[in-house]
Order: structure tokens, then C-alpha cells, then sequence
């Protein structure tokens, strides 16, 4: 992944700066397995690491669009169902390709994250370097907690996302 996401300038106040990655966990807090992204974004948050900036968000696609449309390293992690096992990390490049939207049916939003990446795609709008990573939930009722398996993946997904930032 770091060879995918190179720093690049951003202005700010009219001066160009070097960009942080930015890192948004999407999910429900109350659905079980669907917070996994929410829970990957705070373990990062509380590494506070000056190279990323970190977001919670629901996954309404607007709202995404707006998080990312300034940004050219952007790193998404979200729950998925695909019917792999429970557990099981996919990463995305949506620059190369789109979204598989069958994975990313589980919003209540109308237009949530793949509508979002594919109306910035088709505006030119995507981020240069796009990087969506989702896991595999068991358990989408509603309730707070994850499933063992979502746990574990989330913790490593966290470690790994730790390490590729702080390496950036």
C-alpha cells in the first residue's frame, strides 16, 4: 500500500504543504460487525499520528465526497458482505477498478460509499491514490460489540494501517 499512496501538496491558507493520508472509518456504532470501520479508525486516532488525519463518518455519500474531495491519498475502511468467512480483509484500488457494488449493499443510505466513488469517478474527482479496504462482518442485527472474528481482523487491519502511515 505505500507504494500506492505518495504524498502530494495541498494548500492551506494559500500555502502548499505536503498532504497527510486521510483515513475514514465508515459504519454503524449500533450494528454489530458494521462498526468495524469505526473501530479501525479509532485505534489510528488514538496513535495520533501526525502523518494521517483520521475520520469517523456513517457512510452517507455526500458527506464522503466532501471529506475526500480535496485529498490525494485517501485510505476508506468499511464492513462488507460478500459471503467470504467472516473475518476476511479485501483491499480496493479504485483508481485500477471499481467497487464490487454487491459488497457494499449494506448501507441504509441511498447513495452511500460505492455510489460516492463511482459519481467522483465519473466528475474527476476521484483522489489520485484510493485505497478501500473492507471487512468480511458476521453480525449486522442491531447491538454494539463485534464478532471475535471481525475483532481480530479489525486489530490487525489497525496494526498494519499504523505501520504503512507511519512508513509514508
Amino acid at each position: 500500500m505505500a507504494a500506492a499512496l505518495e504524498e502530494g501538496p495541498t494548500e492551506v491558507g494559500g500555502v502548499i504543504q505536503a498532504s497527510r493520508v486521510l483515513v475514514i472509518g465508515v459504519g454503524n456504532a449500533y450494528r454489530h460487525d458494521d462498526a468495524a470501520g469505526l473501530v479501525v479508525a479509532r485505534h489510528l486516532k488514538d496513535q495520533a499520528h501526525s502523518s494521517c488525519e483520521v475520520h469517523e463518518h456513517v457512510g452517507e455519500g455526500t458527506g464522503l465526497m466532501e471529506l475526500w474531495k480535496c485529498a490525494e491519498r485517501v485510505v476508506v475502511v468499511d464492513a462488507v458482505q460478500s459471503g467470504a468467512i467472516a473475518g476476511t480483509v479485501h483491499r480496493f484500488n479504485v483508481n485500477l477498478r471499481s467497487l464490487p457494488a454487491s459488497m457494499f449493499r449494506g448501507s441504509t443510505h441511498a447513495f452511500g460509499l460505492n455510489e460516492a466513488v463511482e459519481l467522483s469517478r465519473a466528475l474527476k474527482q476521484l483522489p489520485s491514490n484510493f485505497i478501500i479496504y473492507g471487512i468480511e462482518g458476521q453480525n449486522f442485527d442491531t447491538g454494539i460489540g463485534l464478532s471475535s472474528a471481525v475483532l481480530g481482523a479489525v486489530n490487525d487491519l489497525a496494526e498494519k494501517l499504523q505501520h504503512e502511515v507511519e512508513t509514508m
